[in-house]
C-alpha cells in the first residue's frame, strides 16, 4: 500500500494516527477494538485504480466499524445464557472435523474412472430424468465485417460436406472472420446462440423446423449459419449433451456409498470391540 493512499485512508478516518503498536498503524477503532494497516492487506487487487483502491477500502472500513458497532450493542443486550456458544461451537466443529475426513477419505480412495459404458447405461435407464428445459442445435456459424470480400466463398463452404472444404473454411475463418464456431458435433443452447447472433425469431420451435441455412446482416456484419440438428425443450436431451452431467452423478453415487461403507465399518467395528454402549 503507497504512501498517498495511506493518508487518504487516515483522512477517511478522520485524519487520526493512532499507534498501539510502534510499528503498525491504526485505522480506525471502536471502543477498545483496532483496525490495523495489516488488517486491509490484501483487499484491494494488483493494479486497481488509486480513486478505486481508496473506495474498496474506505467500504472496507466503514463495514468493519458498523460490524463492531452491533457486535457491542448486542453484547450489552444478551444474557450471559444467550451469549454462550459452547455448544453451537462444539457441533460445529465435530461436523467441520467429520467433514474433512470424509473429503480426505473420499480423495484418497474413490475411483474417478467412469466409463462410457457406464455413462451409456444410466441414461438408457433414467431417460425420463433426461428432458430438455430449453432448445439446443448443433450449428456452424461464421461471423464476417459487413464489407467483406468473402462472404459468398464463406457461404458455399459452410454448405459443403467435403473434408477439404471444410479445411478451406477453417483457414478462411481464421484469417477473416471476427468471430465463428465450426464444431457442429456438440450441442449449444439456441438462447446462447441468440446472444452471439441477432436472430429475430418470435418462436423459437418454429424458426429451427423451418430453417437449415441463415444469412443476417446489421450495421456492421454478416452472419453466416447452418443448423446441423436441433431439439425442442422438454424432449429427451442427447447424450452427448448430458454426458459431463451423468458423469458427475456416477461419481457423487459413488462418494455417497463409499462415506456410507466408511460409516458401517467403524460403527461395527465399535460395536465388536465394544467401546460404545447404549442404556
Amino acid at each position: 500500500m503507497n504512501k498517498t493512499l495511506i493518508f487518504l485512508l487516515i483522512l477517511v478516518t478522520s485524519c487520526s494516527t493512532f499507534f498501539k503498536k510502534k510499528t503498525e498503524r491504526v485505522l480506525a477503532r471502536v471502543y477498545n477494538d483496532y483496525l490495523y494497516e495489516s488488517d486491509v492487506k490484501g483487499i484491494v487487487t494488483p493494479g486497481t485504480l488509486a480513486k478505486d483502491s481508496i473506495v474498496i477500502t474506505r467500504g472496507f472500513i466503514e463495514n468493519w466499524i458498523r460490524q463492531r458497532l452491533i457486535l457491542q450493542q448486542a453484547q450489552k443486550n444478551l444474557t450471559s445464557s444467550q451469549l454462550d456458544f459452547t455448544k453451537q461451537l462444539e457441533n460445529y466443529k465435530n461436523s467441520l472435523t467429520i467433514y474433512e475426513y470424509e473429503n480426505a477419505l473420499v480423495r484418497q480412495t474413490l475411483d474417478t474412472l467412469v466409463t462410457d459404458e457406464e455413462i451409456q447405461n444410466y441414461y438408457d435407464a433414467n431417460q425420463q430424468n433426461f428432458l430438455l428445459k430449453d432448445n439446443i442445435v448443433q450449428i456452424q456459424y461464421v461471423k464476417l465485417p459487413k464489407q467483406s470480400a468473402y462472404s459468398k466463398q464463406v457461404k458455399k463452404l459452410l454448405s459443403s460436406d467435403n473434408q477439404d472444404d471444410k479445411n478451406k473454411l477453417a483457414d478462411l475463418c481464421e484469417k477473416q472472420a471476427s468471430d465463428y464456431f465450426l464444431d457442429n458435433q456438440n450441442w449449444l443452447l439456441f438462447s446462447d446462440l441468440l446472444k452471439q447472433i441477432p436472430i429475430k425469431s418470435y418462436n423459437q420451435e418454429d424458426f429451427l423446423k423451418n430453417h437449415r441455412e441463415l444469412e443476417y446482416q446489421d450495421s456492421l456484419f454478416v452472419y453466416l449459419v447452418r443448423f446441423k440438428d436441433f431439439k425442442i425443450k422438454e424432449s429427451t436431451s442427447p447424450l452427448s449433451f448430458e454426458k459431463q452431467r451423468i458423469r458427475d452423478i456416477i461419481l457423487n453415487k459413488r462418494k455417497i456409498e463409499l462415506i456410507s461403507r466408511m460409516q458401517d465399518f467403524i460403527f461395527a467395528n465399535a460395536q465388536k470391540k465394544n467401546v460404545f454402549e447404549i442404556y
